[in-house]
This record gives structure tokens, sequence and C-alpha cells, in this order.
């Protein structure tokens, strides 16, 4: 892969130097497309780990006390000419552990009701091995070393995705240990916004309330996001290599 070093003139080159430095620490740095290197566009793009979207839904805020109610995952990919999308959405109702808190007051956020017979949910493990199993084959089939978590205020998401594959057993979680994509981050920086809802809005999708605080709503929003954020700086990238006056 090749780092692609642009310079403008006057302060629009410092600008856009610092958004590069301020981006590419997160999502990477754009990927030379022609390159002869065996590994996917996507594991050159992020450096060999494997963005997976992730969202969660809790009965609390403690992993280790408060039980995990659902969780959705979202594959991404990154097509010929360099756009990230995503391409497979795997989700799952998870059974509380035995021993689980539920808060009352997250039951009333969500509306899950963990005992609900249609919910059809899974005992802990298996929603988990669910879960991992067909990003464990993303991982390798793209080249990747691992995967990494992206969401919405990630470090939640991570740390219940953590507790869970560790109380319930499940072999080869595929998540790097703490490394995150977070969105939050990431929407400041392109819309100025934080909340999840506002900065779809912001990057000009619709956002349904009646649908959120569904794992599986939230996770496709949330990868939206993510893709149109990387997406609006690979056609950054690209302009200004039109306009680059030295390439590294």
């Amino acid at each position: 892969m090749r780092l692609v070093y642009h310079s403008l003139p006057g302060r629009a080159s410092t600008r856009h130097t610092a958004a590069a430095i301020a981006i590419g620490v997160v999502i990477g740095y754009a990927v030379d497309m022609t390159s002869s290197d065996s590994k996917s566009p996507i594991a050159e793009r992020f450096r060999g780990f494997l963005p997976v979207v992730v969202d969660v839904e809790t009965a609390g805020f403690n992993p280790r006390r408060d039980a995990l109610l659902e969780i959705a995952a979202v594959l991404l990919d990154i097509d010929a000419q360099g756009y990230i999308h995503r391409t497979e959405t795997v989700a799952c109702h998870v059974e509380p552990f035995p021993g689980a808190n539920l808060d009352q007051a997250s039951l009333e956020f969500t509306g899950i009701d963990p005992w609900h017979p249609f919910r059809m949910a899974k005992p802990e493990h298996d929603a988990m091995d669910l879960v991992f199993r067909p990003i464990r084959k993303a991982v390798k089939s793209s080249g990747c070393n691992r995967a990494i978590l992206v969401g919405h205020n990630a470090a939640f998401d991570l740390s219940f995705v953590n507790a869970a594959a560790e109380r319930s057993g499940v072999k080869r979680n595929p998540f790097h240990q703490f490394s995150t994509f977070d969105t939050v981050s990431l929407a400041a920086l392109a819309y100025g916004q934080t909340v999840l809802a506002r900065a779809v809005q912001a990057a000009g999708m619709e956002w349904d309330s009646d649908k959120a605080h569904s794992a599986v709503y939230d996770t496709e929003r949330t990868a939206d996001l993510f893709c149109a954020i990387v997406n609006r700086w690979h056609e950054s990238s690209n302009s200004v290599n039109a306009l680059s006056t030295g390439v590294v």
C-alpha cells in the first residue's frame, strides 16, 4: 500500500493535512487500488483489520452484571472503486444469562420483554457463536488479521461482547480486545453531530424513531453512517489527488 501525501497551497493545505492526520489515525489512509499486494482492498484500507459494525441492546450498563438481550453485526466490504458498503447482517435475540440483572428502566427504554416467547432468544453461548462464525469467516476470506468493532459509543458494545464471550466460554473471539472505530468521534469530525439519529440525518439519510433501539436497525444505520464518512473521505482524497503536486 502506498501512502499518498497531498500538498495544497496555503491554508487549504493546512486544513487538509490536519484532517488527514485526524481521520487517518482512526480509519486509515487512502488505498492504492492498483496495489499488487494479495490482500483484499478492505484489508489494505484498514491495515489488516476488518471493520464490523456491532450494536447491542442490554438490560443495564454493567457488562458483567446486566443481561445482554440483543446483538447484531453488519459485515462490510470495499468495491473496485474503493467505496465501502455493507454486505450482510447477522443478529440474534439473547436469553439473559443465569443470575443476570434486569434493570427495569433499561427495559422500558428499549421496549424489550426478555421473556416474550416470540423473541425466540438463544442462550448466550449459542447467540455469540452464531454472530462470531460469519465474522471469523469474513476475516479469513478478506485476508485480515482481526476484526475491529465499529459502534456508536463502541466501548460500550465491545465491553458487552467481550463479557458475553468470556462468560459463555465461546472460543476465538474475532474482535480486537480493546481497539474500536467509534462513529461518535467520526460523526463529530465529519458532521458536527454526536447523537446517532442526528448524525445519520446530517449524512443525508433517514432516521425512523419507531425502529430505533432495535439492535438490527441501530447497527445498520451505524454501518451506513460509517460507510458515508469513509466514502466521503475517499472522494475527498480522490479530488485532492487530482490536484496533488507530490506523491510519496
